[in-house]
């Protein structure tokens, strides 16, 4: 059948249907570490990590939290964030002292602006032009100290890229990018960049945002594709500001990768003189005895792709993990079933959602090497991939099955609804083998 533009959505949780402007009429709705959003499981808090970067009393910390006030497991986020639900409503000022107590709010007017992600690989395995980290901490840091900055709304994304291209494909507003030059800030999802010195990075893209802030005034938009002409006026005012401000600019131009690799599961290679392994979480949830073996190794690094690198690693122990890991139901290789498989929450968690997808999801799992699946509950697709993927979204018939190629849907097959063993195969033959 002929493709069709696929609308978009985010991994917030908010009423709009997919595709419609996204404007600020009713406020910024979405959940943070202090403001908890009411779901059918609960009350849900989602702390914004940048870069997904969680010390070992960090990560100490958010089981803490999911163990004495939510459902006991740690809910990964396409954004490298983590999620606890299950919460009780008054949990909220004893949660907030704790993530505080850690050091996972360092700004209470901030923490819902806090999206970043990273390469998760940065500085590792010998890849990529630069070590991002310096930026991270920089823009964290900028961030947390911009009053304007608190304008941004809970689903405007930066991304830091360190040459590889693996979150550059994440469609983010903005996207540092580092090459062997400086680096290449990319405003909204146009190939035109604007190259400013590395040590300029994070400051480029404060500004940048602020340009953004001040253009969505009037319109209200959440993010840059947003506003009244998509942000194609953007980068040159963006450019223009940062003239003003002194810092060097050259206007560059660079597509955007199609696909978003996320780390291989498996001993990372190369490079930095600890070892580090990397993990796919099946359905992004984990349990506390998974989350504890994970953050008792070394320092975390949560991905956009609901996974995490463990860094850090003593020599000569990081077999030892992956086994354990292993044993323990997470991704430690090619060969799992559940690689590339996701899924929303899903029913009994969303009460916008018309299917228990995450069982359905469990039971259709097939063999590895196959095309990622994502199974959606509604038309929203909370939290959906990037790139090329089987999108399986439950609608009031059944299950409509489409092969997703960046931005555009080509519909495979409707399955009618009380039908699994159909719905099962007809997904395994969507996924087909990887070629």
């Amino acid at each position: 059948m002929p493709a069709s533009p696929l609308a978009a959505s985010s991994e917030a949780v908010t009423s709009r249907s997919t595709g419609d402007a996204c404007a600020r009429s009713s406020g910024d709705a979405c959940p943070g570490a202090l403001r908890l959003h009411r779901a059918d499981d609960g009350a849900l808090a989602r702390i914004r990590i940048p870069g997904g970067v969680l010390t070992s009393h960090q990560a100490a910390a958010l089981g803490q939290a999911a163990e004495l006030f939510g459902d006991g497991e740690l809910h990964l986020t396409s954004r490298g964030n983590a999620q606890l639900r299950g919460l009780a409503p008054e949990c909220g000022a004893e949660l907030a002292g704790l993530l505080d107590g850690a050091g996972l709010l360092p700004s209470t007017r901030h923490e819902r602006v806090r999206n970043v992600v990273a390469s998760p690989l940065s500085g590792l395995d010998g890849l990529g032009a630069l070590d991002i980290r310096p930026w991270l901490t920089g823009l964290d840091r900028l961030l947390c100290g911009s009053e304007s900055a608190t304008a941004l709304s809970g689903r405007f994304l930066f991304a830091l890229d360190d040459g590889r291209g693996d979150v550059d494909a994440l469609g983010a507003d903005l996207t540092l990018r580092g090459d062997d030059d400086g680096a290449l800030l990319r405003v909204g999802d146009g190939d035109a960049v604007l190259r400013v010195p590395s040590p300029e990075a994070p400051r480029a893209a404060l500004l940048a945002a602020e340009a953004f802030i001040d253009a969505a005034r009037d319109s209200g938009a959440w993010r840059i594709k947003d506003l009244p002409d998509s942000g194609a006026a953007l980068p040159a005012e963006v450019g223009r500001r940062l003239r003003l401000a002194g810092v060097t600019v050259s206007d560059g131009h660079l597509p955007r990768p199609v696909e978003a690799l996320p780390p291989a599961p498996g001993p990372v290679p190369g490079g930095a003189p600890e070892a580090a392994v990397s993990v796919g979480v099946p359905l992004g949830r984990l349990d506390l005895a998974q989350w504890r073996l994970l953050s008792s190794a070394g320092e975390l690094r949560l991905t956009p792709w609901r996974g995490a690198v463990v860094t850090g690693i003593a020599p000569g122990r990081a077999e030892d993990l992956l086994t354990a890991l292993s044993e323990s139901g997470l991704i430690t290789g090619p060969g799992s079933p559940w690689a590339g498989v996701g899924a929303c929450i899903g029913q009994p968690g969303c009460a916008k959602s018309l299917a228990d997808v995450r069982a359905e999801a469990g039971a259709a799992v097939g063999p590895a090497g196959r095309l990622p699946v994502y199974w959606s509950g509604c038309e929203r697709r909370c939290g959906h991939p990037h790139g090329e993927w089987i999108d399986v979204v439950a609608t009031p018939e059944g299950h409509r099955i489409s092969h997703v190629r960046g931005d555009r849907a080509a519909e495979a097959s409707t399955v009618l609804a009380g039908d699994p063993a159909a719905l099962g195969a007809a997904v395994a033959a969507a996924r087909g083998p990887r070629t």
